[in-house]
């Protein structure tokens, strides 16, 4: 006969938790896309180490890498919301272009420092309204929307500049991009990369207008019986893009001294596959800050590594692909065993 043993219990009738070591609890509650990142971002740390001894783990060069995953991270995280939201945006590089020559004028220069700045982001944000207008109450496709602002955005660039490259001169712009203006050895456009970071893990995972921008990506249409205004949802989530992108031009100009319709070339690609393989559902419904931010550092160092090891850039567009890859599948499998 078997005998049923009961649990232990305390003094109060209730089974005791049993409290687990507190880095099991870390592990138990850590996402496997995150990481998964961690440790392909471990591997290339080592292999640039292996490689480039001196090059790669030298401070200057890791400060550049950091400083280089900034722009294109700030406007990853821009890009997150809107991916998470159902949506997308292929004019962020374009805005970027436009934000930035905009700001480098010569009448732009001459209100200095906040006059760039204010600009950069003013006209990061008049995109970004023309998008989600165009997507939230025109009814538009954010594919085809997003594609006729860079095809415009990118001409009026061009216009603006006349095919020349504006440099700047306004010594308290150009002085960020110093060693002289590092913090403890952090170069400014990093500390506001991680601003900007904080502030979107917060915004995303922390407020109404983050389970918002979830729900709208699961499920639209229940997301507008519960109550929610979907369109202006929509609109603020370009909005958002629109003033990331605006910040990044802002960095971009820092880090080049100069304004150009070059600008932010491929940036839509890379904030795409960034979130994508951080963990953000390309369907929508999902997404994650983190996971976005170690997209965008795994590629930087790729980029560094080849950059140091003098190996041909289409390898490197090769092994960014296999990451994508990888890291799709990785969700994939993630996805049908929760």
């Amino acid at each position: 006969m078997t005998q049923h043993v009961s649990p232990p219990r305390d003094g109060t009738g209730k089974v005791p938790q049993v409290r687990l070591p507190a880095w099991r609890t870390l592990v138990a509650r850590a996402d496997v896309r995150t990481l998964s990142l961690l440790g392909v971002l471990a591997v290339l740390v080592v292999i640039g180490g292996v490689t480039k001894p001196d090059e790669f783990l030298d401070t200057r060069n890791l400060q550049l890498v950091l400083t280089q995953a900034s722009v294109i991270g700030v406007v990853t995280v821009g890009m997150t919301f809107v991916i998470t939201s159902g949506g997308i945006d292929l004019s962020v590089g374009a805005i970027v272009a436009l934000a930035s020559v905009w700001a480098t004028t010569l009448a732009t220069q001459e209100f200095g420092f906040a006059g760039i700045l204010f600009t950069a982001m003013v006209v990061g944000l008049g995109c970004g309204l023309v998008n989600g207008l165009l997507i939230a109450y025109g009814g538009m496709v954010p594919f085809i929307a997003t594609l006729a602002m860079l095809a415009s955005a990118r001409g009026l660039a061009l216009q603006i500049t006349d095919g020349k490259t504006q440099i700047v001169g306004v010594d308290s712009v150009l002085s960020l991009g110093e060693r002289d203006s590092y913090l403890l050895g952090i170069p400014p456009l990093v500390l506001i990369f991680a601003l900007v970071t904080v502030l979107g893990w917060l915004l995303l995972n922390r407020t109404t207008f983050g389970r918002r921008t979830v729900a709208v990506g699961g499920n639209a249409e229940a997301a507008r019986l519960a109550g929610i205004d979907v369109r202006r949802q929509r609109l603020y989530l370009y909005l958002l893009s629109g003033l990331c992108c605006g910040i990044a031009a802002f960095l971009l100009i820092v880090l080049s001294g100069s304004g150009q319709n070059t600008n932010g070339n491929l940036y839509e690609l890379d904030a795409i596959a960034a979130a994508i393989i951080g963990g953000t559902l390309l369907t929508g419904g999902r997404g994650t800050i983190t996971g976005s931010v170690l997209g965008v550092l795994v590629f930087t160092t790729i980029t560094d590594i080849f950059a140091l090891n003098n190996l041909q850039s289409d390898v490197q567009q090769i092994a960014k692909g296999a990451i994508i890859v990888a890291a799709v599948l990785v969700q994939r499998r993630t996805a049908s065993t929760t």
